[in-house]
C-alpha cells in the first residue's frame, strides 16, 4: 500500500544582478515620463512669448499629453501582451524619443499640440510595459514588492525633481531645452534594453480588437475631458455632450468585452476580491490626492506669499515620503501581512489628511508639511502592494492588460477628484466671499474676484486699506476650501481603510468573523 506524497512547492527563482540592473533600466524612463508632467508648467511662460498661442491652444498644449496616456492605457497594456512587452517598450522609448525631437523643433502652437500628442501615445506604453515586465522579472514576492516600490518611486523622484530640473534647465537654455532632456534616457533604454529585458507575449493572443480601442479611447477621452471641462467651472453644452458620449461609449466597451473571445478587458479580474480590493483603494486613493493636490501649491504661493522655489521645495518632503514609504513597504508587508499594512498606510494617510486641515494656525506651514509628508507615507503601500496585488491576480500572459488597467484606474479617478474638490472649493470660495466682500469694491471688479488669483490680482490696483481687506477676504475663502477637502480627504481614507480591510482578509478570517 502506497502513500500519495504532497506536492512539493519549489520556491521561485531568486533575481540576479541583470534583473536589479534592468530594473533601474526601466525606472529611468518613468522618471522621464513623471518629468514631463511638471517641467512643462514652468515652460510656459516662455512657451508663450515665443510661439503667442491663444488661450485655448496653450490648454491643449497642456492637457493632450495626458488626454491621450489616459486614453490608450488599455489598448497598450493588452498590445504588448500581444506583440511583447521588452518589443513594445523599445517601440514607445523610440517614439518618446523622436517625438521629444519634433516637440523641441515646434515652430507654432498647432505643431507642440500634434507633438505633445505624439508623446503622450508614446507615454502610454511605459507603465503597463515597464510594470508588466517587472512581473516577468522578479518572481519572488518580496523582491517584487521591492521592485514595484523603486518603480513607484521613480515616479515620486521624477514628479519631486521636475519643477528643480525644469528651472535649472531654462535658467541657461531656452524652452526647447525641456524636450531635448529626454532623448538621452531613452536611447540609453534603446541601448540597454535588448540585452537587459525579457521578452514575453501571450502565445494565444488574439488579434487586437480596433473596435474595444476606440471605444475605450472614446470612453476615456470623453470622460477626462469632461471633467477636466466641470473642474474649471465651464459647464456648457460641450462639457454634457463630451459626459455623455464617454459614458455611452463605456457602456457599449464593457459590453463588448462580454462578447469577444480576447477582450481589451478582462471583466472576470473583478470576481476576484483582491484584485477587485486593489483597484477599489488605488482609485479612490489616486482620488483624494489629486483632489487635494490642486490646492497646494495656490496655497504656499497665493495664501502664504512664498515664491516659486521656496513652494516647490516645500513639497520635496511629500515626494521624498513617498520614496521612503515605497522602500520600507515590502519588509512591513512580510512582517506584518499586505492587508495589515494597507490598512496601517490608510490610517497614517487618514491623519496627513486630518494634519492638513489645521493650516490657518499659527503653525501653518509646518501642519501643511508635516500632513502632506504622512499623507506620501501612508499612501505608498497601497501604490506598492496595491500594483502588486493587480499583476499578481491577473494570469501571467495578461499582466500588461492588468497593469494599463491600474493606472488607467489612476488616472481617471484622479481627473474625478481635481473636478470633484475643484467644484467643492469653488462653491465654498464664492459663498465665502459673498458674505466677505469689502465695502467700496467697484462693481466691474466683483466678477474678477470668484478665483483667489483673481482676487489678488483685483488687489492690486485697489487703495491700500480696501486692498487688504480684499487680499484677508479671500485668502480665508481659499482656506475654508482647502480645509474643507482635508476634511473630505481624511473620510475618503478611512472609508478605504475599511473597504481595504473587508475585502482583503483571508476567507478563513472571513468565516470567523461572520461566525462571531
Amino acid at each position: 500500500m502506497t502513500s500519495e506524497q504532497p506536492p512539493v512547492e519549489i520556491a521561485p527563482a531568486k533575481a540576479t544582478r541583470r534583473e536589479w540592473v534592468a530594473l533601474a533600466v526601466i525606472a529611468l524612463p518613468c522618471l522621464v515620463y513623471a518629468m514631463d508632467l511638471t517641467v512643462l508648467n514652468l515652460a510656459l511662460p516662455a512657451i508663450s512669448a515665443d510661439l503667442r498661442p491663444s488661450a485655448s491652444q496653450l490648454l491643449w498644449i497642456i492637457d493632450i499629453y495626458g488626454f491621450m496616456v489616459a486614453g490608450l492605457l488599455i489598448s497598450m497594456g493588452t498590445l504588448g501582451d500581444k506583440l511583447g512587452r521588452r518589443r513594445l517598450l523599445l517601440i514607445g522609448a523610440a517614439a518618446f524619443a523622436a517625438a521629444s525631437v519634433a516637440a523641441a523643433l515646434s515652430t507654432t502652437a498647432h505643431a507642440l499640440i500634434a507633438t505633445r500628442a505624439l508623446l503622450g501615445i508614446a507615454g502610454a506604453t511605459l507603465a503597463p510595459s515597464t510594470l508588466s515586465l517587472i512581473s516577468n522579472m522578479f518572481r519572488d514576492e518580496r523582491e517584487r514588492r521591492v521592485a514595484i516600490g523603486i518603480w513607484i518611486s521613480s515616479y515620486s523622484v521624477g514628479g519631486a525633481i521636475g519643477p528643480l530640473v525644469g528651472g535649472v534647465i531654462l535658467q541657461y537654455f531656452a524652452w526647447p531645452a525641456i524636450f531635448w532632456a529626454a532623448v538621452p534616457v531613452m536611447l540609453l533604454l534603446l541601448v540597454l534594453g535588448p540585452f537587459l529585458l525579457p521578452e514575453y507575449r501571450d502565445a494565444k493572443a488574439g488579434r487586437l480588437d480596433f473596435g474595444s480601442v476606440a471605444l475605450s479611447l472614446t470612453a476615456v477621452l470623453g470622460g477626462v475631458f469632461a471633467l477636466k471641462q466641470a473642474a474649471e467651472g465651464q459647464l456648457g453644452w460641450l462639457t454634457w455632450f463630451a459626459a455623455a458620449l464617454g459614458l455611452t461609449a463605456g457602456v457599449a466597451f464593457m459590453r463588448r468585452q462580454r462578447r469577444i473571445d480576447y477582450p481589451l478587458l478582462d471583466l472576470k479580474l473583478f470576481g476576484q476580491p483582491r484584485f477587485a480590493a486593489a483597484i477599489c483603494t488605488y482609485a479612490l486613493t489616486s482620488f483624494a490626492m489629486f483632489g487635494v493636490y490642486i490646492f497646494i501649491s495656490q496655497h504656499l504661493q497665493l495664501v502664504l506669499g512664498l515664491s516659486p522655489l521656496v513652494a516647490g521645495l516645500c513639497t520635496v518632503p511629500w515626494a521624498l515620503s513617498f520614496v521612503v514609504g515605497s522602500m520600507i513597504t515590502p519588509a512591513f508587508a512580510q512582517r506584518f501581512s499586505a492587508p495589515m499594512t494597507m490598512v496601517t498606510g490608510l490610517a497614517v494617510a487618514a491623519l496627513g489628511f486630518a494634519g492638513m486641515a489645521l493650516v490657518d494656525g499659527p503653525h501653518g506651514l509646518i501642519a501643511l508639511i508635516v500632513g502632506m509628508t504622512l499623507m506620501g507615507i501612508g499612501m505608498a503601500p497601497v501604490f506598492t502592494l496595491g500594483n502588486d496585488i493587480v499583476i499578481s491576480s491577473a494570469p501571467p500572459e495578461r499582466a500588461g492588460a492588468a497593469s494599463a488597467l491600474s493606472e488607467t484606474s489612476s488616472e481617471l479617478s484622479g481627473a474625478l477628484g481635481i473636478a470633484v474638490f475643484g467644484s467643492l472649493a469653488t462653491s465654498l470660495y464664492r459663498n465665502g466671499m459673498a458674505g466677505q466682500l469689502p465695502a467700496g469694491l467697484p462693481a466691474e471688479a466683483v466678477s474678477e474676484t470668484f478665483t483667489l488669483g483673481g482676487a489678488l490680482t483685483v488687489a492690486e490696483s485697489l487703495p491700500a486699506p480696501l486692498a487688504e481687506a480684499l487680499r484677508l477676504a479671500a485668502r480665508a475663502a481659499f482656506v475654508d476650501g482647502l480645509q474643507a477637502a482635508a476634511v473630505l480627504g481624511t473620510g475618503i481614507m478611512v472609508f478605504s481603510g475599511w473597504l481595504a480591510w473587508r475585502m482583503l482578509r483571508t476567507p478563513a478570517a472571513r468565516v470567523q468573523a461572520s461566525s462571531s
